[in-house]
């Protein structure tokens, strides 16, 4: 066979490789993301039995915690808020939503004096330490044992936006 007849045969089967390559990479990326996001009982916004903060850590993402009531006017009023980011930031940020009401136990160990309550932690695990937390109105406590960062919180309702600024300084994209 001369040289010519080898490249019509060959071509297309680059073509057909290099096509199918990308389509098995891109349908990998997109199982991967259903697993964090959409199956994952982790990623669900309610917390009804359940916090584990190690396990939410350990997929090295963001963390915001609220801790609030069903029956709280300013939580009522942030409830849509918090639904509509968990569906718009699956996979980027996890949001939960304790009703320390319902689910006191859930809420011990964490410095709460009112509702709602969000406690904000970096996509390192750690508290997230904002360059200017006044700029978000934002509370640290420190641990007395080594004095380190422990808690970064914010007190009372925020819009959509809040939470979209505070995403933004906390490197979602």
């Amino acid at each position: 066979m001369n040289k010519s007849k080898w490249l019509k045969i060959l071509i297309p089967i680059v073509i057909v490789c290099v096509i199918g390559g990308v389509w098995l990479l891109k349908n990998a990326q997109v199982s991967d993301t259903e697993q964090v996001s959409s199956n994952n009982p982790d990623f669900a916004l309610h917390v009804t039995d359940e916090l584990d903060l190690d396990q939410l850590k350990s997929y090295g993402l963001p963390i915001v915690i609220d801790f609030g009531a069903d029956s709280c006017i300013p939580c009522k009023q942030m409830a849509p808020v918090l639904a509509e980011l968990n569906e718009e930031y699956q996979g980027k940020v996890i949001i939960k939503f304790v009703d320390v009401w319902k689910y006191q136990e859930l809420a011990q160990g964490y410095p709460i004096s009112l509702i709602p309550t969000q406690i904000f932690i970096g996509a390192d695990g750690k508290p997230f330490n904002p360059e200017n937390p006044a700029d978000f109105q934002m509370n640290q406590f420190a641990a007395t044992e080594n004095g380190e960062l422990a808690f970064t919180t914010h007190e009372g309702g925020l819009t959509k936006e809040n939470f979209l600024k505070i995403f933004k300084a906390m490197g979602v994209q």
